[in-house]
């Protein structure tokens, strides 16, 4: 609910403070009183698109401020959430027009963009009037109404609607895949063939490379490791040394211990020489190279690195190229058998969205009738009983909410063609469909403050007291504010302000006045007789009081 709003320097309006109840309020005044620039302000508030310039001249800045009551389930707190917010009870809108044209935001305090203000306004205010594009004249909201009305939850549908997009998406996929695949099947063959053919391991190609330079060098340091073998040998180093070792033993005894120490170095140095000899005949085995080994070697080395440059790839990544040409061969193999299964699950997700969207549309076109009987009660009271409201359900573009496409349509006589509420009905007329359409969905949209702008032009008398007793009706479960110049509306208010210009100083100003039972016997004596307002308007004022 509204509960104030206050205004600085707007337009004409100097300083002005606002405090709305709940219930029916009313706002009366002359033609260019400034009703309507209490209503662009509050626009303002909300963010909604309006004049681009709101500062009264000589002021540096304009600035609004909107108090509303905000109840613990209330729509608006999805929005505070989503922004970050926190919100109590109470929830304070400020925006700023400054003098350059810049404008600045509040939400309890907060900056934030006018798209948060945007979003908070939907759910906060609601404008019906003649010119009303954001409400119930909108065709794209239409849907939206008439399911609020039926009570019918979305959750089912969008969630199927999601499973056969995905079940679709996979589809497309895997086909893209098989395609792709199908498209180099003969090149993929071949590859794996030629690669399984050589089979590489990762590592190959480095030991190979070392073991063909190794057989390459033998050649040159054969002949000098063979002459090095020789002289560790009998004929060499060995024999010598086991020559003098002998000598040695032999005069160790008559020595007096003085051999010991040269006889065990000398031993030790034997032991040393053995293994010496081993490694190098060792490594002289190793060097007796086989032509014949040295052109395989070089054979296959030379297979890994030409099918590595073909394909693009390093030498020791080919094991697992191959791996990813067989999985795309795999895929060729069993891709009709995960087609079909997809194929399967795509029918299976589109008929199960195709049940729940037909339930979706019959339970649409029901709650159509139930509306246009509604309707129909509605619009006797306010003297259209000849005019008649249809809602069509028609078929529409299949999306997450179902099949339909739903329009709210009128013929205002007889035999007349139906068409679009704002195409077809006057102003007087559309005035009173908005108002029994309104009544008709006020369930829609609780905790919404409801305001309608001159709903009442162009009607008077009996049907201007059938729009008021309506909008009292309404106001019993929302709060409604009411911009009227109709005595018989005004007269139904559960609180009544007054606008007026005066002039101060040169310039023109707009104040708003909170009227006591006196003053609304006078004011609504006004509207009823005009200039002068005499006794018998003041006594008619009463009795429409009265009720």
């Amino acid at each position: 609910m509204l509960r104030s709003l206050d205004i600085r320097d707007v337009l004409i309006i100097d300083r002005l403070s606002l405090e709305l109840g709940p219930g029916l309020n009313v706002l009366t005044g002359e033609t260019g009183a400034g009703k309507s620039i209490l209503l662009d302000s509050l626009g303002f508030v909300l963010g909604w698109r309006g004049r681009a310039d709101l500062v009264r001249p000589g002021s540096a800045q304009g600035e609004v401020t909107a108090v509303f009551d905000l109840a613990p389930g209330h729509a608006a707190r999805a929005v505070l959430d989503g922004a970050g917010i926190d919100a109590g009870d109470e929830l304070i809108l400020r925006r700023v027009n400054a003098a350059d044209g810049r404008k600045t935001a509040f939400v309890n305090d907060r900056r934030v963009s006018a798209e948060v203000l945007r979003d908070l306004a939907d759910p906060l205010v609601e404008l019906h009037g003649q010119q009303d594009d954001r409400g119930l004249l909108n065709p794209r909201g239409h849907r939206a109404l008439l399911d609020s009305f039926a009570g019918l939850d979305l959750g089912p549908l969008r969630g199927l609607w999601a499973a056969q997009r995905q079940a679709r998406a996979s589809l497309a996929e895997a086909e893209a895949v098989l395609g792709r695949a199908e498209a180099d099947g003969d090149f993929l063959r071949h590859a794996v063939a030629e690669l399984d053919r050589l089979s590489p391991e990762p590592g190959e190609d480095a030991a190979l490379d070392a073991r063909r330079r190794l057989m390459q060098g033998a050649g040159r340091i054969r002949e000098d490791v063979a002459r090095a073998l020789a002289a560790l040998s009998d004929e060499g180093a060995e024999g010598r040394m086991r020559d003098a070792l002998r000598w040695l033993e032999g005069a160790a005894d008559k020595a007096e211990g003085r051999l010991e120490a040269a006889v065990a170095a000398l031993n030790r140095a034997l032991i040393e020489l053995g293994e010496a000899q081993a490694g190098v005949e060792a490594a002289l085995e190793a060097l007796d190279v086989d032509p014949g080994e040295l052109e395989r070697v070089e054979e296959r080395l030379f297979a890994i690195r030409a099918l590595a440059r073909k394909h693009g790839v390093p030498a020791d990544d080919l094991g697992g190229f191959a791996e990813a040409m067989r999985a795309r061969l795999a895929a060729i193999d069993g891709g009709a058998a995960g087609i079909t299964r997809l194929q399967r699950a795509v029918t299976e997700a589109e008929a199960a969205y195709a049940a729940e969207a037909g339930r979706i549309t019959a339970a649409r076109c029901a709650a159509a009738r139930r509306l246009d009987a509604a309707m129909a009660g509605e619009l006797a009271p306010l003297k259209m009983e000849r005019a008649v409201f249809a809602t069509e359900v028609t078929a529409g573009e299949p999306g997450p909410d179902g099949v339909d496409a739903v329009t709210f349509t009128v013929a205002t006589n007889p035999g007349a063609p139906a068409g679009a509420l704002n195409r077809i009905a006057s102003g007087g007329e559309l005035s009173r469909f908005l108002l029994a359409l309104k009544v008709c969905l006020t369930g829609e949209s609780p905790g919404q403050t409801l305001i309608f702008d001159e709903i009442d032009r162009g009607v008077g008398g009996a049907t201007a007291d059938a729009v008021g007793r309506r909008l009292r009706a309404l106001a019993k479960g929302a709060q409604v504010l009411v911009v009227t110049h109709s005595p018989q509306v005004a007269a139904f208010g559960a609180r009544h302000w007054r606008v007026e210009k005066r002039v101060e100083a040169g310039q023109t100003l707009s104040s708003v006045m909170a009227l006591d039972a006196g003053e609304r016997v006078e004011e609504i004596a006004r509207m009823l007789a005009g200039d002068t307002v005499t006794d018998a308007a003041r006594a008619a004022a009463q009795a429409l009081l009265r009720g």
